[in-house]
């Protein structure tokens, strides 16, 4: 048998009498052609370490194998595991399983240092701190394709200037480039979440910064943003206020939603110099 073998995603779920948990924010993605399609926004795929979180019965699974790729799937719930298991053993090899909770798994450990990318329609309840552990933890991407609900992609690609823009804005833009590269309605989804979503594509900077560096930053961008209707000199009084936005270069009497990402690392930078 091989990958193209395998019953279609709807007949493996009825088979196995599985739908999805709510706890777990599950919605799945069950057309191939849609899963293809995500696979194929992480570019040539071939030889090349995937990392995929939330699996679930495995169409974007499937479409990754058939790419070529050698994928790691964290999957915390065990329900899914033997459907998943059927998967591996046609996969040449390429599809290893990690049943636990991709919140606090070694990705490191996982794919011995070597470089990997995470493409991944990650459960709605867990994306955004999933994000924030692979844009400021030890193991950072070498490309990320993620599919989140709407409103966490338009906060992620977000400009100066409105509503959307915040921290996890300045953290994504600090570490690399972000992109909406592809929009799905709810009914693509079974079953459909009452919210659309958008896969957004995240490449590092080709020269990482430093981690004391990272972790400044969350500093910052999390006082400012956390009394976002505050003047720069309130909102970050105890980090020296306006004499630290003036030394930074920054006017303290901007709020933070107008500061560009460029402002937040030169007020990081000089707070650990």
């Amino acid at each position: 048998m091989t990958l193209a073998d395998l019953p279609p995603l709807r007949d493996t779920l009825a088979a196995a009498g599985l739908s999805a948990d709510k706890r777990f924010g599950q919605h799945f993605l069950l057309d191939l052609n849609i899963c293809r399609k995500i696979a194929r926004l992480a570019g040539n795929l071939q030889g090349k370490t995937v990392i995929e979180v939330g699996p679930g019965p495995g169409g974007l699974t499937r479409a990754l194998l058939e790419g070529g790729a050698s994928v790691i799937a964290v999957e915390r719930d065990p329900r899914f595991i033997p459907l998943l298991t059927d998967i591996a053993t046609v996969a040449d090899g390429r599809l290893r399983l990690v049943e636990g909770d991709a919140l606090t798994v070694d990705e490191t450990v996982m794919t011995g240092g070597a470089p990997a990318c995470v493409v991944s329609n990650l459960p709605y309840n867990v994306g955004t701190p999933l994000l924030v552990k692979w844009l400021t933890g030890p193991f950072r991407p070498d490309s990320m394709i993620l599919m989140f609900q709407k409103e966490v992609a338009r906060r992620i690609i977000a400009s100066p200037g409105g509503g959307d823009y915040g921290r996890l804005a300045v953290l994504a833009q600090a570490v690399g480039t972000a992109k909406n590269v592809l929009d799905l309605p709810a009914r693509a989804f079974t079953p459909p979440p009452k919210v659309a979503s958008a896969v957004v594509e995240l490449i590092p900077h080709a020269q990482r910064l430093p981690d004391e560096l990272v972790k400044s930053l969350q500093h910052v961008a999390q006082a400012a943003f956390g009394q976002r209707r505050k003047m720069l000199r309130s909102s970050l009084r105890e980090m020296g206020g306006a004499a630290a936005c003036i030394a930074a270069g920054l006017n303290p009497d901007a709020r933070a939603e107008t500061v560009p990402v460029a402002g937040f690392l030169a007020l990081a930078r000089m707070l650990i110099d």
